[in-house]
């Protein structure tokens, strides 16, 4: 069972649609991922605007840096 993730990005971001695309696999096979936008309800953009897209685990806060496949992110999540 994978734990549980989140997406931190921005609408309008191409790269972070190219990882969503990526993750999508994954999440049909049962990772959950809640999608964060860096700028809404706290601005996240002076910590994340220049790395997003970042796969965050919520158990641990390992982050994971674009660019990323499907099998960094298995790897990742291991």
């Amino acid at each position: 069972m994978f734990p549980e993730c989140q997406l931190l990005g921005t609408v309008g971001c191409h790269l972070c649609e190219i990882a969503e695309a990526e993750i999508m696999p994954l999440v049909e096979g049962g990772l959950l991922v809640e999608l964060v936008d860096i700028t809404e309800p706290v601005d996240l953009t002076e910590v994340y605007g220049l790395r997003i897209p970042v796969l965050r685990r919520v158990d641990t806060g390992a982050e994971l840096d674009w660019p990323f496949d499907p099998e960094q992110i298995v790897a990742f999540l291991r």
